[in-house]
C-alpha cells in the first residue's frame, strides 16, 4: 500500500483510544509506517543504478528487513518507552504495525505481477512467510477506496475531535486546518 495509506491507517488505530495524548497518537501512527523504513533503500539504489557498485538495498531488503515480528516488538518497545512506558501505547503500536503488514499482504503487488511475501519470523527463520495469491496491485481500485475512506474518516475526526495528523508536525498548521474545517462545516447544536 501507499505510505500515505499506511499513515492514515496508523492514525486510525491511534484514534481508537480517545485518552491518548498527542505524543502517544504520534507514536502509534508512526508505528504504522515504521515497516517501510526499509523502503528508503530505494534512494541508495536509484543513486547507484548503472554504476560499478550498485546498492540493491530496496530490491533485496524491502519487505524483508523490517516487515517482521522482531521489528514489531522493537517498535512497540520504543513507543512505550518514549511515551512513558504505557502498555496501551505499546499494544496499539503493535496493532498499528500489524495493520501495516496486513495492508501489504492484501495490496502491495508490484509491477510484472511481483508478489511480496512477508517473512514474519525474520531474522530468526524464513520458514513462515505470509503471502496471498489474491494480492492486488499498488494502483488497484481497492487501495484507492481504502485511502479515500481513510481520508473521509480523517476529515471527520479532525472536525469532531479538534486535531488531525498534522499535529505530528506542528500545532499551528493543525489548528488552522481544524478551524478551516469547522468554519466550512460548522457544528450543529
Amino acid at each position: 500500500m501507499n505510505p500515505i495509506t499506511h499513515l492514515l491507517l496508523g492514525w486510525a488505530v491511534a484514534n481508537t483510544d480517545q485518552s491518548l495524548v498527542r505524543r502517544e497518537r504520534t507514536a502509534v501512527t508512526l508505528a504504522g509506517i515504521a515497516p517501510d523504513l526499509d523502503g528508503l533503500g530505494l534512494v541508495a539504489e536509484a543513486l547507484t543504478r548503472g554504476t560499478k557498485h550498485e546498492l540493491l538495498w530496496w530490491t533485496q531488503y524491502h519487505h524483508t528487513a523490517l516487515h517482521n515480528v522482531t521489528f514489531a516488538l522493537f517498535v512497540a518497545a520504543v513507543c512505550a518507552i518514549s511515551t512513558g512506558r504505557r502498555w496501551r501505547v505499546a499494544l496499539l503500536a503493535l496493532i498499528s504495525f500489524h495493520v501495516h503488514l496486513l495492508g501489504d499482504l492484501l495490496g502491495a503487488r508490484g509491477p510484472e505481477n511481483d508478489h511480496w511475501p512477508i517473512p514474519y519470523l525474520m531474522p530468526f527463520s524464513d520458514v513462515w512467510q505470509w503471502s496471498w495469491d489474491g494480492q492486488w496491485e499498488l494502483n488497484a481500485w481497492p487501495n484507492f477506496v481504502i485511502t479515500g475512506s481513510l481520508l473521509v474518516m480523517m476529515f471527520y475526526l479532525a472536525w469532531k475531535r479538534g486535531y488531525s495528523p498534522l499535529e505530528m508536525v506542528s500545532s499551528r498548521p493543525d489548528h488552522a486546518f481544524v478551524e478551516t474545517l469547522r468554519a466550512r462545516f460548522p457544528f450543529r447544536r
